[in-house]
Protein backbone atom coordinates (compact mmCIF):
# COMPACT_ATOMS: atom_id res chain seq x y z
CA UNK A 1 0.00 0.00 0.00
CA UNK A 2 1.50 3.64 -0.77
CA UNK A 3 0.87 6.59 0.93
CA UNK A 4 0.66 10.50 0.33
CA UNK A 5 4.46 10.13 1.33
CA UNK A 6 5.62 7.10 0.45
CA UNK A 7 9.15 6.27 -1.35
CA UNK A 8 6.59 4.93 -4.64
CA UNK A 9 5.89 9.05 -5.28
CA UNK A 10 6.85 10.34 -8.48
CA UNK A 11 9.90 12.46 -7.29
CA UNK A 12 8.00 15.74 -9.70
CA UNK A 13 4.59 15.05 -7.77
CA UNK A 14 6.44 16.82 -5.15
CA UNK A 15 8.27 20.20 -6.59
CA UNK A 16 5.12 22.31 -6.38
CA UNK A 17 4.74 21.90 -2.98
CA UNK A 18 8.58 21.84 -1.85
CA UNK A 19 8.53 25.58 -4.64
CA UNK A 20 5.98 26.76 -2.12
CA UNK A 21 7.19 26.06 0.70
CA UNK A 22 10.86 27.53 0.07
CA UNK A 23 9.35 30.38 -2.39
CA UNK A 24 8.90 34.02 -0.96
CA UNK A 25 5.30 34.53 0.43
CA UNK A 26 2.57 32.59 2.10
CA UNK A 27 1.45 31.58 -1.74
CA UNK A 28 5.19 30.74 -3.07
CA UNK A 29 5.09 33.07 -5.53
CA UNK A 30 7.66 33.24 -7.65
CA UNK A 31 11.35 34.72 -6.64
CA UNK A 32 15.01 34.42 -7.17
CA UNK A 33 15.49 31.37 -5.14
CA UNK A 34 12.32 29.73 -6.51
CA UNK A 35 13.07 29.95 -10.50
CA UNK A 36 16.78 28.83 -10.44
CA UNK A 37 15.53 26.20 -7.87
CA UNK A 38 12.85 25.11 -10.36
CA UNK A 39 15.13 25.26 -12.96
CA UNK A 40 17.46 22.78 -11.17
CA UNK A 41 15.27 20.07 -10.13
CA UNK A 42 14.01 20.09 -13.31
CA UNK A 43 17.22 19.11 -14.44
CA UNK A 44 17.88 16.62 -12.03
CA UNK A 45 14.51 14.65 -12.94
CA UNK A 46 15.57 15.00 -17.04
CA UNK A 47 19.10 14.04 -16.05
CA UNK A 48 17.61 10.80 -14.33
CA UNK A 49 15.13 9.85 -17.00
CA UNK A 50 18.16 9.58 -19.46
CA UNK A 51 17.24 13.11 -21.51
CA UNK A 52 20.18 15.07 -21.04
CA UNK A 53 23.53 13.88 -21.81
CA UNK A 54 25.90 12.65 -19.43
CA UNK A 55 29.66 12.48 -20.49
CA UNK A 56 30.56 11.69 -16.83
CA UNK A 57 28.47 8.61 -16.66
CA UNK A 58 28.29 7.23 -20.31
CA UNK A 59 30.71 7.20 -23.34
CA UNK A 60 29.25 8.37 -25.91
CA UNK A 61 27.49 10.85 -24.13
CA UNK A 62 24.41 9.77 -26.45
CA UNK A 63 24.31 5.94 -24.53
CA UNK A 64 23.51 7.59 -21.30
CA UNK A 65 20.25 6.22 -19.97
CA UNK A 66 18.97 7.27 -17.06
CA UNK A 67 18.68 5.84 -13.83
CA UNK A 68 14.99 4.34 -14.89
CA UNK A 69 13.91 2.33 -17.32
CA UNK A 70 10.68 3.82 -17.69
CA UNK A 71 8.83 7.44 -17.57
CA UNK A 72 9.15 8.19 -13.96
CA UNK A 73 11.98 8.73 -11.31
CA UNK A 74 10.18 7.53 -8.29
CA UNK A 75 12.02 8.12 -4.16
CA UNK A 76 12.62 4.57 -4.35
CA UNK A 77 15.37 5.16 -7.23
CA UNK A 78 17.61 7.19 -5.62
CA UNK A 79 20.00 6.52 -3.11
CA UNK A 80 23.22 7.82 -2.29
CA UNK A 81 24.95 6.86 -5.85
CA UNK A 82 22.66 8.75 -7.64
CA UNK A 83 23.75 12.17 -6.31
CA UNK A 84 27.15 11.17 -6.57
CA UNK A 85 26.81 10.47 -9.83
CA UNK A 86 24.56 13.28 -10.51
CA UNK A 87 27.44 15.79 -8.70
CA UNK A 88 30.05 14.41 -11.75
CA UNK A 89 27.60 15.07 -14.08
CA UNK A 90 27.10 18.75 -13.32
CA UNK A 91 31.30 18.87 -13.26
CA UNK A 92 31.60 17.63 -16.77
CA UNK A 93 28.89 20.21 -18.13
CA UNK A 94 32.26 22.71 -18.01
CA UNK A 95 30.39 24.98 -14.78
CA UNK A 96 33.00 26.66 -13.05
CA UNK A 97 33.40 25.32 -9.30
CA UNK A 98 30.50 27.77 -7.42
CA UNK A 99 28.41 27.01 -10.03
CA UNK A 100 28.50 23.40 -9.92
CA UNK A 101 28.29 23.98 -6.07
CA UNK A 102 24.90 26.43 -6.33
CA UNK A 103 23.26 24.09 -9.02
CA UNK A 104 24.01 21.15 -6.18
CA UNK A 105 22.81 23.11 -3.50
CA UNK A 106 19.08 23.03 -4.89
CA UNK A 107 18.45 19.80 -5.70
CA UNK A 108 20.10 18.92 -2.21
CA UNK A 109 17.91 21.25 -0.26
CA UNK A 110 14.74 19.52 -2.30
CA UNK A 111 16.40 16.16 -1.26
CA UNK A 112 16.59 17.61 2.37
CA UNK A 113 12.76 18.46 2.30
CA UNK A 114 11.56 15.47 0.95
CA UNK A 115 13.92 13.74 3.83
CA UNK A 116 12.07 16.09 6.49
CA UNK A 117 8.94 15.13 4.73
CA UNK A 118 8.77 11.42 4.90
CA UNK A 119 9.57 10.08 1.38
CA UNK A 120 12.78 9.21 1.54
CA UNK A 121 14.94 7.70 4.75
CA UNK A 122 17.62 9.60 4.24
CA UNK A 123 19.14 12.91 3.39
CA UNK A 124 21.27 10.86 0.59
CA UNK A 125 22.44 14.19 -0.97
CA UNK A 126 24.35 15.39 1.92
CA UNK A 127 25.88 12.27 2.45
CA UNK A 128 29.78 11.80 2.06
CA UNK A 129 30.34 10.13 -0.70
CA UNK A 130 27.42 12.15 -2.49
CA UNK A 131 29.62 15.33 -2.10
CA UNK A 132 32.95 13.57 -2.75
CA UNK A 133 32.68 14.24 -6.66
CA UNK A 134 31.87 18.43 -6.02
CA UNK A 135 34.60 19.97 -6.68
CA UNK A 136 36.06 22.38 -3.45
CA UNK A 137 34.34 25.86 -2.94
CA UNK A 138 35.93 28.02 -5.33
CA UNK A 139 35.64 31.56 -2.93
CA UNK A 140 32.41 32.92 -4.06
CA UNK A 141 30.10 30.71 -0.75
CA UNK A 142 27.17 30.21 -2.41
CA UNK A 143 24.21 29.56 -0.20
CA UNK A 144 24.71 25.79 0.99
CA UNK A 145 28.22 26.95 2.37
CA UNK A 146 27.13 27.32 5.71
CA UNK A 147 29.32 28.10 8.61
CA UNK A 148 28.42 28.70 12.37
CA UNK A 149 28.49 32.02 13.66
CA UNK A 150 29.48 32.44 17.44
CA UNK A 151 25.61 33.52 18.07
CA UNK A 152 25.00 29.89 16.65
CA UNK A 153 27.21 28.24 18.74
CA UNK A 154 26.36 29.77 22.01
CA UNK A 155 22.60 29.12 21.30
CA UNK A 156 22.85 25.48 20.78
CA UNK A 157 25.21 25.28 23.64
CA UNK A 158 23.55 26.65 25.92
CA UNK A 159 20.27 24.99 24.80
CA UNK A 160 21.62 21.27 25.28
CA UNK A 161 23.46 22.34 28.45
CA UNK A 162 20.03 23.22 29.96
CA UNK A 163 18.68 19.85 28.82
CA UNK A 164 21.16 18.03 30.27
CA UNK A 165 21.13 19.94 33.75
CA UNK A 166 17.23 19.51 33.73
CA UNK A 167 17.73 15.24 32.89
CA UNK A 168 20.34 14.88 35.83
CA UNK A 169 17.70 16.93 38.07
CA UNK A 170 14.84 14.70 37.68
CA UNK A 171 17.11 11.68 37.77
CA UNK A 172 18.31 12.84 41.06
CA UNK A 173 14.91 13.23 42.22
CA UNK A 174 13.81 9.53 41.87
CA UNK A 175 15.39 7.61 45.12
CA UNK A 176 15.00 4.00 44.60
CA UNK A 177 14.79 2.03 48.47
CA UNK A 178 17.96 -0.42 48.88
CA UNK A 179 15.19 -3.17 48.67
CA UNK A 180 13.94 -2.17 45.22
CA UNK A 181 17.51 -1.85 43.33
CA UNK A 182 17.72 -4.20 39.95
CA UNK A 183 14.71 -5.26 40.36
CA UNK A 184 13.16 -5.56 37.49
CA UNK A 185 9.27 -5.51 39.25
CA UNK A 186 9.84 -2.16 40.74
CA UNK A 187 8.23 0.51 39.46
CA UNK A 188 10.29 2.96 41.20
CA UNK A 189 13.23 1.25 39.59
CA UNK A 190 11.92 1.20 35.88
CA UNK A 191 11.19 4.56 36.27
CA UNK A 192 15.13 5.65 37.39
CA UNK A 193 16.14 3.35 34.85
CA UNK A 194 13.95 5.26 32.61
CA UNK A 195 15.30 8.54 33.70
CA UNK A 196 19.30 7.51 33.30
CA UNK A 197 18.11 6.69 29.94
CA UNK A 198 16.34 9.84 29.43
CA UNK A 199 20.50 11.62 31.01
CA UNK A 200 21.95 8.92 28.19
CA UNK A 201 19.97 10.74 25.44
CA UNK A 202 20.73 14.31 26.61
CA UNK A 203 24.03 13.65 27.11
CA UNK A 204 24.65 12.11 23.83
CA UNK A 205 23.06 15.18 22.26
CA UNK A 206 24.91 17.50 23.97
CA UNK A 207 28.61 15.73 23.63
CA UNK A 208 27.73 15.27 19.67
CA UNK A 209 27.08 19.47 19.61
CA UNK A 210 30.16 20.32 21.11
CA UNK A 211 32.45 18.16 19.06
CA UNK A 212 31.00 19.49 15.96
CA UNK A 213 31.23 22.91 17.32
CA UNK A 214 34.63 22.94 18.45
CA UNK A 215 36.49 20.10 17.19
CA UNK A 216 36.35 21.07 13.26
CA UNK A 217 36.15 17.24 12.31
CA UNK A 218 34.57 16.01 9.43
CA UNK A 219 31.03 13.97 9.57
CA UNK A 220 32.81 11.09 8.25
CA UNK A 221 35.82 11.30 11.16
CA UNK A 222 33.71 10.55 14.20
CA UNK A 223 30.29 8.86 13.13
CA UNK A 224 29.56 5.98 10.98
CA UNK A 225 29.70 6.65 7.40
CA UNK A 226 28.27 3.10 5.81
CA UNK A 227 27.98 4.37 2.44
CA UNK A 228 31.60 5.39 2.17
CA UNK A 229 33.89 2.41 1.24
CA UNK A 230 36.96 3.07 3.21
CA UNK A 231 38.36 1.27 5.97
CA UNK A 232 37.79 2.68 9.11
CA UNK A 233 34.45 4.59 8.78
CA UNK A 234 32.71 3.49 11.11
CA UNK A 235 32.83 5.91 14.19
CA UNK A 236 35.05 6.51 17.08
CA UNK A 237 35.03 4.34 20.11
CA UNK A 238 35.29 5.31 23.32
CA UNK A 239 39.28 3.80 23.36
CA UNK A 240 40.09 6.24 20.59
CA UNK A 241 39.63 9.20 23.42
CA UNK A 242 42.31 10.53 25.20
CA UNK A 243 41.20 12.61 27.59
CA UNK A 244 45.02 13.10 29.57
CA UNK A 245 45.96 14.28 26.43
CA UNK A 246 42.69 16.08 25.01
CA UNK A 247 43.03 14.12 21.69
CA UNK A 248 41.01 11.11 19.63
CA UNK A 249 41.91 8.98 17.17
CA UNK A 250 40.43 9.45 13.82
CA UNK A 251 40.46 8.19 10.50
CA UNK A 252 41.21 11.04 8.35
CA UNK A 253 40.08 11.75 4.91
CA UNK A 254 43.70 11.19 3.44
CA UNK A 255 42.83 7.44 4.87
CA UNK A 256 45.27 7.81 7.84
CA UNK A 257 44.50 7.37 11.42
CA UNK A 258 45.94 10.43 13.21
CA UNK A 259 45.35 12.62 16.49
CA UNK A 260 42.70 15.27 16.39
CA UNK A 261 42.43 17.92 19.15
CA UNK A 262 39.78 18.07 21.71
CA UNK A 263 39.71 21.71 22.59
CA UNK A 264 38.76 22.07 27.10
CA UNK A 265 34.87 23.56 26.03
CA UNK A 266 34.88 20.01 24.65
CA UNK A 267 36.33 17.69 27.67
CA UNK A 268 33.73 18.14 30.10
CA UNK A 269 30.30 17.23 28.14
CA UNK A 270 32.34 14.42 26.62
CA UNK A 271 33.46 13.28 29.57
CA UNK A 272 30.08 13.56 31.42
CA UNK A 273 28.35 11.66 28.64
CA UNK A 274 31.30 8.62 29.34
CA UNK A 275 30.34 8.25 33.17
CA UNK A 276 26.37 8.37 32.58
CA UNK A 277 26.56 5.36 31.26
CA UNK A 278 29.83 2.68 31.92
CA UNK A 279 30.33 1.12 28.68
CA UNK A 280 33.35 -1.24 27.46
CA UNK A 281 35.67 0.98 25.64
CA UNK A 282 35.04 -1.01 22.78
CA UNK A 283 31.59 0.62 21.77
CA UNK A 284 31.17 3.67 19.74
CA UNK A 285 31.60 6.85 21.01
CA UNK A 286 28.31 7.70 19.56
CA UNK A 287 25.70 5.05 19.44
CA UNK A 288 22.12 4.47 17.67
CA UNK A 289 19.45 4.93 19.71
CA UNK A 290 17.02 3.44 16.96
CA UNK A 291 14.88 0.95 18.88
CA UNK A 292 14.27 -1.51 16.85
CA UNK A 293 17.88 -2.28 16.21
CA UNK A 294 18.67 -1.75 20.16
CA UNK A 295 15.93 -4.39 20.80
CA UNK A 296 17.32 -6.88 18.17
CA UNK A 297 20.51 -6.55 19.21
CA UNK A 298 19.75 -7.26 23.29
CA UNK A 299 17.82 -10.00 22.55
CA UNK A 300 20.21 -11.81 20.04
CA UNK A 301 22.95 -11.28 22.84
CA UNK A 302 20.98 -12.25 25.84
CA UNK A 303 19.57 -15.26 23.72
CA UNK A 304 23.84 -15.79 22.76
CA UNK A 305 24.27 -15.93 26.54
CA UNK A 306 21.96 -18.80 27.69
CA UNK A 307 18.50 -16.90 28.86
CA UNK A 308 15.69 -17.80 27.61
CA UNK A 309 12.45 -16.22 26.48
CA UNK A 310 11.12 -15.50 29.74
CA UNK A 311 14.13 -14.47 31.37
CA UNK A 312 15.29 -11.89 28.75
CA UNK A 313 11.53 -10.01 28.39
CA UNK A 314 11.45 -9.83 32.29
CA UNK A 315 15.31 -8.28 32.11
CA UNK A 316 13.86 -5.82 28.87
CA UNK A 317 10.77 -5.10 31.08
CA UNK A 318 13.32 -3.83 33.90
CA UNK A 319 14.99 -1.16 31.34
CA UNK A 320 15.22 0.82 28.54
CA UNK A 321 17.32 -1.85 26.13
CA UNK A 322 20.36 0.69 25.40
CA UNK A 323 20.69 0.05 29.55
CA UNK A 324 20.56 -3.77 29.42
CA UNK A 325 23.27 -3.88 26.98
CA UNK A 326 25.30 -2.17 28.49
CA UNK A 327 25.02 -3.87 32.00
CA UNK A 328 25.33 -6.96 30.66
CA UNK A 329 28.17 -6.19 28.71
CA UNK A 330 27.25 -7.28 24.98
CA UNK A 331 28.82 -6.70 22.39
CA UNK A 332 28.89 -2.73 20.80
CA UNK A 333 25.69 -1.56 19.62
CA UNK A 334 25.92 -0.07 15.92
CA UNK A 335 27.06 3.46 15.77
CA UNK A 336 25.05 6.69 15.09
CA UNK A 337 25.39 7.99 11.10
CA UNK A 338 26.28 10.60 9.98
CA UNK A 339 22.62 10.94 8.59
CA UNK A 340 21.28 10.26 11.92
CA UNK A 341 23.55 12.77 13.75
CA UNK A 342 22.12 15.00 11.02
CA UNK A 343 18.69 14.45 12.24
CA UNK A 344 19.60 15.34 15.77
CA UNK A 345 20.99 18.74 14.58
CA UNK A 346 17.82 19.51 12.90
CA UNK A 347 15.35 18.37 15.99
CA UNK A 348 17.66 20.71 18.26
CA UNK A 349 17.73 23.73 16.34
CA UNK A 350 13.86 23.54 15.28
CA UNK A 351 12.80 22.45 18.81
CA UNK A 352 9.88 24.95 20.13
CA UNK A 353 12.12 26.64 23.16
CA UNK A 354 15.17 27.46 20.71
CA UNK A 355 12.55 28.63 17.97
CA UNK A 356 11.39 30.91 20.42
CA UNK A 357 14.63 32.08 20.67
CA UNK A 358 15.94 32.53 17.55
CA UNK A 359 12.61 34.60 16.82
CA UNK A 360 13.61 36.73 19.57
CA UNK A 361 16.91 37.72 18.19
CA UNK A 362 15.56 37.48 14.66
CA UNK A 363 18.67 35.57 14.06
CA UNK A 364 19.21 34.36 9.85
CA UNK A 365 21.07 30.79 8.75
CA UNK A 366 22.14 29.56 5.49
CA UNK A 367 20.62 26.35 5.67
CA UNK A 368 17.69 25.21 7.75
CA UNK A 369 19.12 24.27 10.71
CA UNK A 370 22.78 24.13 11.62
CA UNK A 371 24.79 21.42 9.56
CA UNK A 372 27.78 19.07 10.71
CA UNK A 373 30.00 20.79 7.96
CA UNK A 374 28.63 24.35 8.60
CA UNK A 375 30.40 23.60 12.37
CA UNK A 376 33.54 22.75 10.79
CA UNK A 377 33.44 26.14 8.55
CA UNK A 378 32.65 27.66 11.98
CA UNK A 379 35.64 26.34 13.45
CA UNK A 380 37.91 27.50 10.31
CA UNK A 381 36.71 31.18 10.45
CA UNK A 382 37.58 31.29 14.28
CA UNK A 383 41.06 29.77 13.91
CA UNK A 384 42.20 31.78 10.00
CA UNK A 385 41.13 35.01 11.88
CA UNK A 386 43.06 34.23 15.10
CA UNK A 387 45.87 32.45 13.89
CA UNK A 388 46.32 32.38 10.19
CA UNK A 389 45.82 30.50 7.54
CA UNK A 390 48.67 28.19 8.43
CA UNK A 391 47.56 27.10 11.83
CA UNK A 392 43.71 26.51 10.72
CA UNK A 393 45.24 23.96 7.94
CA UNK A 394 47.23 21.82 10.43
CA UNK A 395 44.19 22.00 12.82
CA UNK A 396 41.73 21.29 10.36
CA UNK A 397 43.89 18.56 8.35
CA UNK A 398 43.59 20.41 5.15
CA UNK A 399 46.25 22.12 2.95
CA UNK A 400 47.06 25.73 3.67
CA UNK A 401 46.17 26.17 0.24
CA UNK A 402 42.76 24.65 0.36
CA UNK A 403 41.97 27.03 3.36
CA UNK A 404 42.94 29.91 1.60
CA UNK A 405 41.03 28.73 -1.44
CA UNK A 406 38.20 28.00 1.30
CA UNK A 407 38.35 31.63 3.12
CA UNK A 408 38.93 34.17 0.60
CA UNK A 409 36.57 36.37 2.12
CA UNK A 410 38.89 36.89 5.09
CA UNK A 411 41.77 37.80 3.17
CA UNK A 412 39.70 40.25 1.02
CA UNK A 413 38.12 41.99 4.17
CA UNK A 414 41.93 42.25 5.59
CA UNK A 415 43.16 43.89 2.43
CA UNK A 416 40.41 46.17 2.25
CA UNK A 417 41.23 47.46 5.85
CA UNK A 418 44.48 47.46 5.06
CA UNK A 419 43.72 49.69 1.80
CA UNK A 420 41.25 51.87 3.63
CA UNK A 421 44.27 52.64 6.18
CA UNK A 422 46.40 53.54 3.55
CA UNK A 423 43.75 56.16 2.05
CA UNK A 424 43.06 57.48 4.96
CA UNK A 425 46.64 58.27 5.48
CA UNK A 426 47.15 59.66 2.42
CA UNK A 427 44.08 61.48 2.33
CA UNK A 428 45.42 63.13 5.35
CA UNK A 429 48.86 64.12 4.34
CA UNK A 430 47.53 65.81 1.46
CA UNK A 431 44.74 67.49 3.19
CA UNK A 432 47.62 68.56 6.32
CA UNK A 433 49.33 70.78 3.09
Amino acid sequence: MTGRRSVETAIDDTFTKFLTDKGKGDAGEDGAYRTDAKREINRFKEWCLGQRSDSANASPPESWAGVVDGDTVRFADLDTTVFSDYARYLSSEGNTAGTVLTYYAHVASWCGWAHAQGYIPRHYARESDAEDPLPENDGRRPGDQQAWEPIHRDLITQFVDRRVSETFDALGEIEVPHADRGDPDSELWRAKQRARFEAYQRCREQALVYVVAYTGLRGSEFLSAPKEDREGRNGIRWRDVSFADSSVTVFRKSREWKEASLPEPVIGPLRRYAEVLDVPDSWPVFTTLHRPSLASHVTDGLGDAGLDDDAIESIRGGAPDLIVAAEHELDAPKPLTTGGARSIMERLWTHDTLAERRDELDLTLDGDYLELHGGRRGVGEVLVRQFGYAAAARYLDNSEEQVREAYQHIEAAERADMATEAFSQTDNRVNER
